[in-house]
């Protein structure tokens, strides 16, 4: 049996662009090692929640890692972790955003948020202000954490099941009234509006002036990784949330920050997952943001540019060793006005094994005709554990944590 080594370029997919001659930037980009991985592997490409479907990176990377939506406890709950907090089972976790917003028509629109340097004294001095509201027998309690924002803990009995204040579109939307999903969550929902008017009142006159809410979730019952698929090891990246969602289903986190040299962090990342591989751990997963932040500039020559310019990083993977995966987790394509979109992401996997197909370009189209074809961010962990040698025989039942799809480590021997 094999490890499994994982490289996730963040928002890697983009679309076709004319001033790329009618390519993306992973299609446009000089990428010799890249190519050189699609031509000894499989290739194919990935749909994190399906096609057309434009997923938050914290949603691509849940389908992705093998768990279900009714597993997920919500991203607040994954800042949380990140930041060392006692996770309750009995509360509930949302993203709270100090911002300043102006009065237009009756609606608060956003225009801006604090500096994470100079503003960093005066938004610790507001968000404490605003904590330890009540509100129909709820109390929101607020742990800052940077640039004015913070992880509200709502106790006394909340549900989730409420809509966002902030629509994350901020020069599209107004602050929205929270409205509940299900009728039990309405008692929430109105202590979420009455906390939000009352952060109002506490903060008029200042230059920050309202606190949205988002990513609303709570603790819920799930395997950890090594129960789901037999394997377990290290996230390493910068990402907070990624790496509290990593601690989340028992894999150890490093955090390893992303400079003004791209590439050096990614053979740094890899470096230290080389070592893990050799230590003897079964899974790693190497996460880096660059060129997510690429396409964010909605300038597809950049994002070009920095696909050719992180291929240098990817000339000695341990192929020899381990079933190497290179994909990223959703499209940030370069078109104005949208975040991420649902198109497809080229994916290769390779190692000992692994059957190389006839595409010997990377980017969307050359591996959509790959080898492994169309997949979906559930099949993800399947497909490596197959190619590892590590695949559950399904009509067993070795293990009692359901949805597995390794086979177990956790085996429980009968003693007699």
């Amino acid at each position: 049996m094999l490890p499994i080594l994982v490289v996730l370029l963040d928002g890697l997919a983009d679309r076709a662009h004319d001033v790329l001659g009618g390519r993306t930037g992973n299609e446009a980009a000089a990428t010799p090692n890249l190519d050189a991985l699609c031509g000894e592997g499989s290739c194919g490409v990935l749909y994190a929640l399906g096609p057309g479907r434009a997923p938050a990176s914290e949603l691509a990377h849940w389908a992705m890692l093998g768990y279900r939506a009714d597993e997920f406890p919500g991203r607040a709950v994954f800042e949380a972790y990140a930041r060392g907090l006692d996770v309750s089972r009995d509360d509930v976790y949302a993203y709270a955003a100090l911002r300043p917003a102006e009065l237009r028509d009756g609606e608060l629109w956003l225009t801006g948020r604090p500096d994470a340097d100079r503003d960093a004294e005066l938004a610790d001095q507001l968000i404490e202000r605003c904590d330890g509201i009540a509100a129909e027998g709820l109390t929101f309690h607020l742990q800052h954490v940077w640039r004015g924002e913070a992880i509200c803990r709502i106790a006394g009995g909340a549900d989730d099941r409420i809509t966002d204040t902030d629509a994350f579109f901020r020069a599209w939307y107004p602050v929205l009234r929270p409205r509940a999903v299900v009728p039990e969550a309405e008692r929430t929902a109105r202590a979420a509006e009455a906390w939000t008017l009352e952060a109002l009142r506490r903060l008029e006159g200042e230059r920050f002036n309202v606190i949205t809410l988002k990513w609303y979730g709570r603790e819920r019952p799930r395997p950890t990784f090594i129960e789901r698929h037999g394997v377990t090891g290290t996230f390493i990246g910068e990402s907070a949330f990624l790496r509290g969602l990593a601690l989340s289903i028992g894999l150890a986190e490093r955090a390893e920050p992303e400079t003004d040299d791209p590439v050096a962090d990614m053979r740094r990342r890899l470096e230290i997952a080389s070592e893990r591989l050799d230590a003897g751990e079964t899974f790693v997963f190497v996460h880096q943001k660059t060129t997510d932040v690429a396409g964010h500039t909605k300038d597809p020559n950049i994002k070009r540019d920095t696909i050719e310019l992180l291929d240098s990083a990817f000339d000695e993977l341990p192929l020899d060793r381990a079933i190497v995966c290179v994909t990223g987790d959703h499209a940030t394509p370069c078109t104005p006005d949208v975040i991420h979109s649902g198109d497809p992401v080229p994916l290769i996997l390779a190692g000992p094994g692994v059957r190389a197909d006839d595409v010997r370009e990377f980017g969307e189209l050359p591996c959509s005709k790959g080898y492994l074809g169309h997949l979906r961010g559930p099949d993800l962990m399947p497909l490596l554990l197959n190619a590892a040698d590590r695949p559950l025989f399904l009509g067993s039942r070795p293990t009692p944590f359901g949805g597995a799809d390794g086979y177990p480590a956790l085996l429980e021997p009968l003693r007699v």
